[in-house]
Formats: structure tokens, C-alpha cells, sequence
């Protein structure tokens, strides 16, 4: 951590459980089966994509193409159904277990904060009350690619006004987040899942790994 002046989160994963959002969000998921199987191979599709001057619109034009609808049609359903659709879902979504303290030990440090994630963080509204603490809030679909590019990770950076080496990046995906961040040349820190300290394996590719907040302030504010 010597030279870390910048600690930058994910959101989704990383700072709440997906399986609240999972549970709270089945019915629409079912109520709306087909867009979310196309959806799906879109975002997929656009994480192999290069920089983009608009995601949105190529998303929506490579969204149209599979649901045959116009492309203004297919803006219409991101919106209704990901974008607003999903923002009442986060609502009585909780944080895990010493979030806010985390960031407030870590501004008292006097390391920077930023988050950067693949979905838009004002979904979550106030975003548990940690947005004073942060210096920068990031979204990859407006910087138009999607992790695991190491594009949206260099603009974090440059943003920062550090080297992508002086930023450690906390994720729980291992491809988007850690190995995207890693080849960015950042640090990562691995949001592990139980089962994985359960068996014992854990992220190799990750310079820290950790099961909750408690243990993440003990690896790096000690």
C-alpha cells in the first residue's frame, strides 16, 4: 500500500449482496424473460467492444436487431426496464456490514475514493449515504466501454490525476474487475464469496483477498 493513493470500489457485488437484489428483483426478471436473454448477449458482446463514442446507442441498435424493433423502441425498454425499471429494486437494498465505516477510515488515512461500475450508480440513489466520501463516481457505460476493458480503468485514473499503479481497485468479479483492473496495471482487492473460503480457493490473480469489511480495514489501514 506504500504507494496507493487512490482506493476505487465497484458497486454491484462489491458494496451489497446481489442475492438481495436477485430475490427482490425475480418477478420482473421473469415478467420480462426475453429482453433479459437478449440483454444479456448484448452486454456481452459490448465488453469485447472497443470504446465508444455512445454505448447507449449501439446498445440499443444491437438490442433492436434482436428484439426487431426500432432502435428508439429498444431505448425505451433499456430505460423502463434496467435503467428506471430497476431503481425502486435498490430502494430497501442494504450495504454489507461496515461499508460506510470502511470509507470513512479510509478518507481518515488519507487515501482518495472513487467508484467505478458498469451500471449507473445514481440507480442506487444516495448510495447508502457514501457519496460525501467519495472523490469520484464513475460509470463505464459513459465512458463507453464496459469492464473488463482496461479503457474505463485508465479514465479512472486519469480522472484521480494519479498512475493507474497508485489506485487499488476492490471488485467481486474476478474477469471485470480484477483482471480488468490488473491489466489496467492497478492493485486489486478480491470481495471474496464464502464458498470460496469455505474450500480454500481463493483469487490468484488479486494482490489482496478478503471476506468482509472488517478484515478488508485490517489488510489495508493497519
Amino acid at each position: 500500500m506504500d504507494n496507493i493513493k487512490v482506493i476505487a470500489f465497484d458497486i454491484d457485488g462489491t458494496l451489497y449482496p446481489l442475492t438481495r437484489l436477485h430475490l427482490r428483483m425475480m418477478w420482473h426478471f421473469l415478467r420480462h424473460g426475453k429482453f433479459f436473454y437478449y440483454y444479456g448477449i448484448v452486454r456481452k458482446q459490448l465488453r469485447r467492444t472497443a470504446p465508444l463514442p455512445d454505448l447507449y446507442h449501439y446498445q440499443a441498435i444491437l438490442l433492436s436487431e434482436r428484439l426487431k424493433c426500432t432502435t428508439p423502441q429498444a431505448k425505451k425498454l433499456l430505460n423502463d426496464i434496467v435503467y428506471s425499471g430497476l431503481m425502486d429494486y435498490f430502494r430497501k437494498i442494504k450495504p454489507y456490514k461496515g461499508v460506510e465505516d470502511t470509507f470513512k477510515k479510509i478518507k481518515e488515512a488519507g487515501y482518495k475514493i472513487a467508484l467505478l461500475s458498469d451500471f449507473p450508480p445514481k440507480q442506487k440513489g444516495s448510495l447508502w449515504g457514501l457519496i460525501p466520501y467519495c472523490d469520484k463516481i464513475l460509470s463505464t457505460e459513459k465512458i463507453g466501454a464496459l469492464k473488463p476493458s482496461k479503457y474505463p480503468f485508465g479514465i479512472l485514473a486519469l480522472e484521480m490525476g494519479v498512475k493507474p499503479e497508485e489506485v487499488l481497485y476492490v471488485g467481486d468479479n474476478i474477469k471485470y474487475d480484477i483482471i480488468g483492473g490488473k491489466s489496467a496495471g492497478m492493485k486489486t482487492a478480491y470481495k471474496e464469496p464464502l464458498w470460496r473460503r469455505l474450500l480454500g480457493i481463493h483469487c490468484k490473480q488479486a494482490d489482496i483477498s478478503f471476506g468482509n469489511y472488517r478484515q478488508f480495514q485490517e489488510i489495508v489501514l493497519k
